[in-house]
Order: structure tokens, then C-alpha cells, then sequence
């Protein structure tokens, strides 16, 4: 199978806004803000570029357990971007996401990011995913358990359990493709417990750029790596 010259779905993990800020003697919450304001302009360069989906890593679980200060600072830009942007999303096309344990984020940002799900679930343009209180095994034992529960109640046979994409109609990215390409920013090169399941055949690519410094330029160069390369999916080359 010959590669795609521009993919169908990018996965971005956005590292590197707490180093980006310590750089400049800021502090890490500044770094967060200019992470949003990174994520705003990937988001329309990539809708641009005639690539309908985006998902970003933006607060895994293990992230709860950072200083409870940054973690509020992080929930009130939440808080404050679904406000601000929801009403540009509908304007605009962008149909919103939301990957991760949602339940475990504050109770009144939890309901307003189904609100704004719900009022952009129209949107035609670019769907964009955020990962949200988000690990893959967490992903997989909330799959696992609604499987089981299927079993046990007659939805599912045993036959059905022979299939192996079964999972990925149970996975939270389920009607979502499988993303083509993952970004990782910050100069890591891992995939910190991030769409584990739905990587299998994943180009990766990574950058030392942190997250508030990706641009276009910088995105196009991803993309421009991607191209070169030649995606067999485990056949050969025809």
C-alpha cells in the first residue's frame, strides 16, 4: 500500500509549554496560556491544509498529580477557552471532541464540555479531539468493561468476539480514523501512554520545537516528512 501524500487524521502531543516559559524566567502557567495560543493556530492551519481531523494530548491522568495550583491554573483555561471558543467553533465548522475519563474533571466544566460537544456536533470543517484526563490503559479497561457488560447482557455472541477490530468500536476514539501521523513537540521521543491502541501503524514524528513555538512552518515541515515516506501496513512495496 503506497503512503497518502497528506493525512486524514494528525495526533499532536503538545509538550513543552512549562520549559518554554522557565526559559524566559515565566511562570509555567504562562506557558500553559501560550500552549492555547499554539493550539489555535495548529487548529486552523491544519483545517487549512484540507485535514479533517485533529486530536490533541492536552491532560492525561498522570497529570492530576502535578502541583494543584498549576493543575487549577490548567482547569481554569479549559473553563475559559470552551467559553470563548465554542461560539467560534460553531461559526467555523470545528466539531468538538472530548477523549478521557470526562467524569473526573470538575463537575461544571465537565457540563460544559458536553454542552459544547453537543452545540458543535454539526461542524463540517475539522474535527478536532482533545484528550482530556486521558491514558490509553485507562482507554482499554473502560473498553474491556463495556465489552464484557455486552457479553453478559446478549448484545454481543461469542462470535463477535473473534473479530479483532471489535475494540476500536469500544475505544473513546470510536468513528474517529486511526491517526495517520502523531507530533510530539518538546524534543521527547515517546509516546506517554497516547492513543497506544490506535498508533499500531502510526507515522511518528518528532521535534525538539516546544509546543508554544510550533507553527506553520513548523507543521509543514511534519507534513512534508510524512510524505517522503512510504506506509506498507506490514505488505511490501508494490
Amino acid at each position: 500500500m503506497m503512503k497518502q501524500q497528506t493525512p486524514q487524521h494528525i495526533a499532536i502531543i503538545m509538550d513543552g509549554n512549562g520549559r518554554w516559559a522557565q526559559q524566559r524566567g515565566l511562570s509555567r502557567s504562562h506557558g500553559h496560556k501560550q500552549g492555547v495560543d499554539a493550539l489555535e493556530r495548529i487548529l486552523t492551519a491544519v483545517a487549512e491544509r484540507g485535514i479533517p481531523y485533529l486530536t490533541v494530548y492536552a491532560f492525561s491522568t498522570e497529570n492530576w498529580n502535578r502541583p494543584e495550583s498549576e493543575v487549577s491554573y490548567i482547569m481554569q483555561l479549559l473553563a475559559e477557552g470552551l467559553h470563548y471558543y465554542t461560539p467560534r467553533f460553531i461559526e467555523e465548522g470545528v466539531r468538538l471532541r472530548a477523549i478521557g475519563d470526562i467524569d473526573l474533571l470538575p463537575a461544571q466544566i465537565a457540563e460544559h464540555l458536553r454542552d459544547s460537544i453537543e452545540q458543535t456536533k454539526d461542524g463540517s470543517w475539522i474535527t478536532l479531539s482533545i484528550a482530556l484526563s486521558y491514558s490509553s490503559y485507562t482507554e482499554i479497561s473502560h473498553a474491556i468493561r463495556h465489552i464484557v457488560a455486552d457479553v453478559q447482557s446478549g448484545r454481543l455472541s461469542s462470535d463477535d468476539l473473534l473479530r479483532p477490530e471489535l475494540i476500536n468500536d469500544y475505544l473513546y476514539t470510536s468513528g474517529t480514523p486511526m491517526p495517520d501521523l502523531l507530533i510530539r513537540t518538546g524534543g521527547e521521543q515517546r509516546l506517554s501512554n497516547f492513543l497506544l491502541l490506535q498508533s499500531a501503524y502510526t507515522e511518528l514524528y518528532f521535534t525538539d520545537t516546544l509546543w508554544p513555538d510550533f507553527d506553520e512552518a513548523a507543521l509543514d515541515k511534519a507534513l512534508a516528512d510524512y510524505a517522503s515516506r512510504q506506509r506498507r501496513f506490514g505488505t511490501v512495496p508494490q
